[in-house]
Formats: C-alpha cells, structure tokens, sequence
C-alpha cells in the first residue's frame, strides 16, 4: 500500500519537498498531501519590491495547483498533531474538522510576525511577512501621499501623512525602508504639490548596527547611504509606544507616523507548542543535519521531518549562523526542502540519508531601483552592480520558468515605463461602493390595529 506522506505548511520549504518529490517518487510509491490555509507559496524576498511598486503582487507567488499536478491539496490548518497516533487534526477553511493519518510527517509551517507589547504597535502597524500585508503598505503610502497633496503645508496631519517608519533593522527592515524611500522619491514628480523635504523616513533598530549578516563596514556603508538619501536611521533606540501612530523613541524622540511596518524578528507558529512533537525553548520543531525530528536527548523521531523556519536545524556548515542553528531565510529553505525530498525517498527505499551542509551563497540587498549590496566572504559589491546581482539572483531563484518570465518581465516594463502608482485599496472593501448604492426592499407596512 502507497505510503502517506503529509507537508504541514506549503512555503517554501513545504512547495520544495512536495515539488522534488513527485519528481523522484516511483508510480504508486507514496501518496502526497499538503495542508495549508492559502493556495500559493509566496516568494518574501520580494515583498519590499512589491511594496514599493518594483514587482506586480501576483508575480510573487506561485500557485500550487499549477505546478504540483500530483500532490493533494488541503484548504485548511493542521490544528493538532498526535505523533504517538501518527494522526494530525485539520480544520479546512470550509467545513468541520477530520483527523488524517500519515505515514511520514513534514512539518514546515514557516513563521509569523514576532512582536512585543508595546502599547499601539499591535492595533497600527502592519508586517512585512505575507503579499497581503506587502500590497497594504503600497497602496497605504500612495493613499496618504495622495490625501497630504490636499492639506496645507505645514499641517500637523500632512505631515503625519507623509512620514513612514520601520522598525526593525535586520535584512527585511533595511530592504523595506530603502524601497519605499526610492518608492516616494520617484512618485513626487506625479505629486507637485509635496517636496522632497516633507517626505520623512525612519527606521528604529534597538542594536548598534543594522544587518548583521553582512561585514560591520557594509553595514554602516548602507547607513550613510540611506541617510544621505533622506532616511533616519535611529539605532541603539526602542519603540516605547505606537498609540493612534504617535511614535514614542527609547530616545525621548517623538513624531507622528500614518505608516508603521513592524519587521523585528519571526518565531515559529505557536500552535506547535501544544503538539507532542519535540520542542525548542524558542518554539522551533527540534531537527536534526539530516533534517529528521530529533528528541531533546538526539534520539531520531521516527517519520517526522522538518525543514526552513519552523525547525531549530543545526548549522553544520563552515560558517555556522547565531547559535549554531540554520538562520530563518529562504536560502536554507529551499534547499533544505529539495533535501527533504531526497532523505524521504531515500528512506522509503531503505536507503542511507544525507545531512544538509550548505554552502554560503552570500548575503545581496536591494535598497531601492539601481542600489544594492551584495557581499561573499571577503568579496563585496555596492551600488549598482549589487543590485544588478541583487535581481539576477533573486529572479532566478524565483521557482518555476513561468513565474521567472513574468518577474523578468516586469522588470523590463517598469524600465521603460517606471512603476504604477494606481492606489486600488478599495479592493480590501470590495462591496462599500455596491452597498451603497444597492436598492434594498421597503420595510413592510405595520399592519393596523
């Protein structure tokens, strides 16, 4: 009987496993199943460019159902998981929740936002971890470049409008604040009404150096870049309060910002806690270098997989991340789940697996349209070349050649015909404009006495 293989989460790590495996497992060797709430993998090193208007959203993602032709896929969340029964309780988007048994179990649930309770910061900011969120922020930043165009100069409210800030200075937070910045500087010239100097941009990091996967000297390289590009760059600094978007600065800076992107750190889904699978104290799936679930004594979980940010995977490389542990980015992701692939495949034949030893492939940020860095070991670029590199690498690591060609290919057009600045927020209300016109039924006359 074909064995059950099911993949808790379809990300990266999770469309990678299911990709490779149909393509090294036999006809009827195994059945595969994937659970996840959303039906595509989004590609998030492209959410600072669809932010900033570089990439159209949908040319970020991939549609699961496209590409994998034989894999089954679930429309829901695994909301418990009972290893010791080897059965997992899925509640489907629609309708009541049913137990699944499996005969392997893949977790790679990816991460989520992780915040702290900074008063404000839950009710205003939005993230930078899914496309949704990442189409929000643009569509926000040209609705209040729009709505300030209206107010006079000097106005408390206009200048609210027109001040972003990120919080967060880590690879995400730096590509995020450097593209919205190249982002509001090219839209000015549609917007005669505001100048350059009303425009203010900041980021707050709570360490002294921003990146810290790439040298010190890159590092503060970006710093003076951004700054003389017109951004704050506040570090050894604190949020202490983000209520109705009234920064308060560990500093005892204050100023009003309409938008806040919060991009300080992920963690691991919380639900995974309450499972019996072994846990990490940070809430990561323990794994191991042949990524098989590992027991906190290193005994082999047997069945059990897990693989990108979801699993505390030992670095067994030369250049181990913080920790000794596979630091949460793509790069480990994807490879991590072609490896996956290969160990299931490997065991189901009764075959020796494999431990993941990645080999470095750098670090490259783009910081807005013809700015980057790129650095690899003692090598390092900056400026347009980096950017350059920047763009290769990531259009080519983009998976599938239909969705390289489309990303390509906005590139091309945004060359010649600069980025769209068509604001559709509406579309998170869809029906207001309908409702309001709609025609409903008169109320029925009282019936007299």
């Amino acid at each position: 009987m074909a064995k059950k293989i099911l993949i808790v989460g379809g990300g990266y790590a999770g469309f990678y496993t299911a990709w490779k495996l149909e393509k090294l497992l036999r006809s009827g060797e195994a059945e595969v199943t994937i659970v996840d709430p959303l039906p595509y993998m989004a590609y998030l090193p492209f959410l600072p460019e669809v932010a900033s208007g570089s990439i159209e959203p949908r040319h970020a993602l991939v549609a699961r159902r496209r590409h994998l032709k034989s894999t089954v896929n679930i429309a829901g969340k695994v909301t418990d998981i009972s290893n010791a029964t080897r059965t997992v309780t899925i509640a489907p988007n629609d309708g009541e929740p049913f137990d699944f048994h499996y005969d392997q179990l893949v977790i790679t649930t990816g991460s989520v936002s992780r915040t702290f309770p900074i008063p404000g910061v839950a009710d205003n900011a939005i993230g930078m971890k899914t496309i949704e969120e990442a189409v929000a922020v643009r569509d926000r930043m040209v609705a209040n470049y729009e709505e300030a165009a209206s107010l006079p100069k000097g106005s408390p409210e206009r200048e609210r409008l027109l001040t972003v800030t990120v919080v967060g200075g880590g690879f995400a937070g730096i590509e995020s604040i450097a593209e919205l910045r190249s982002f509001g500087t090219s839209i000015l010239r549609n917007y005669p009404e505001i100048g350059f100097d009303e425009t203010k941009f900041h980021l707050v990091e709570a360490m002294g150096r921003i990146m810290p996967e790439v040298s010190e000297g890159m590092a503060d390289w970006v710093v003076k870049d951004q700054t003389r590009r017109g951004v704050d760059i506040h570090l050894n600094t604190q949020l202490t309060s983000a209520v109705d978007g009234k920064m308060e600065l560990s500093t005892g800076e204050v100023f009003e910002s309409e938008l806040i992107v919060w991009t300080a750190g992920v963690m691991p889904r919380p639900f995974l806690r309450g499972t019996d699978l072994p846990i990490g104290p940070r809430g990561h799936v323990i794994g191991s270098p042949t990524l098989q679930v590992n027991t906190e004594d290193g005994e082999v979980v047997e069945g059990v997989w897990t693989a990108g940010d979801t699993s505390q995977t030992p670095d067994i490389s030369s250049t181990p991340g913080p920790g000794g542990f596979c630091v949460p980015n793509a790069q480990h992701a994807v490879r991590q789940g072609r490896l996956l692939a290969k160990n299931i495949v490997a065991t189901l034949r009764g075959e020796g697996v494999h431990e993941y030893n990645h080999k470095n492939a750098g670090a490259v940020a783009g910081l807005g349209v013809n700015n980057g860095v790129f650095q690899s070991g003692n090598f390092a670029m900056k400026g347009y070349m980096a950017w350059l590199a920047h763009r290769m690498y990531h259009g080519l690591a983009m998976p599938t050649w239909e969705r390289k060609l489309r990303v390509f290919g906005g590139w091309v057009g945004h060359f010649f015909l600069g980025r769209d600045i068509v604001n559709i927020e509406m579309t998170q209300q869809p029906q207001a404009i309908f409702q309001e016109f709609a025609s409903r039924p008169k109320p029925a006359e009282e019936k007299v006495q």
